[in-house]
């Protein structure tokens, strides 16, 4: 089962270099990630920057399927450019991982400048994974989790402790 939680940064240098800390550790093994969202407030509107874009990967895969099927009816670029559009819509539509409008009602919490990371986990090496976000110490705090209570307040005391 996945576990939800997010960390709020002062500044969205830190959130993105957390983004890429965990990252790097999936690909070292140390844990999988189902999701991994840094949440920006710019002017006072919630920013989501998503691992995935939805938007361009449904916009391909439609270009590609209104091709396929334009070829049948002998017009395959009008094909693409419709499968496209319908792509890209139903990529714009459609929501995977964290809930969205979760992420954005945080967001709106959080003041100018701030930003959050939010981290969708299906299975972590905890002991490899706090030693490795060590260099965070001090610049974050932990803003909600589903962990445990006993694996919450290790996370608390790897990231807040100064």
């Amino acid at each position: 089962m996945s576990k939800l939680i997010a960390i709020t940064f002062d500044d969205a240098a830190t959130a993105f270099d957390m983004k890429a800390r965990l990252v790097s550790m999936q690909d070292d093994y140390l844990l999988q990630l189902d999701d991994i969202v840094v949440v920006t407030n710019e002017e006072g509107k919630p920013r989501l920057h998503q691992a995935t874009d939805l938007t361009t990967l449904g916009a391909i895969n439609g270009g590609w399927w209104g091709m396929f099927i334009g070829l049948i009816f002998l017009n395959p670029l009008l094909g693409m450019a419709v499968g496209a559009a319908s792509g890209a819509l139903g990529g714009r539509l459609a929501d995977i991982g964290i809930d969205d409008r979760f992420m954005k009602d945080v967001g709106q919490t959080l003041k100018n400048g701030k930003a959050a990371v939010f981290v969708l986990v299906r299975d972590l090496t905890q002991d490899k994974v706090l030693d490795g976000i060590e260099a965070f110490r001090g610049k974050g705090n932990v803003f909600t989790t589903s962990l445990s209570q006993k694996d919450e307040n290790a996370l608390r005391e790897a990231l807040e402790a100064a």
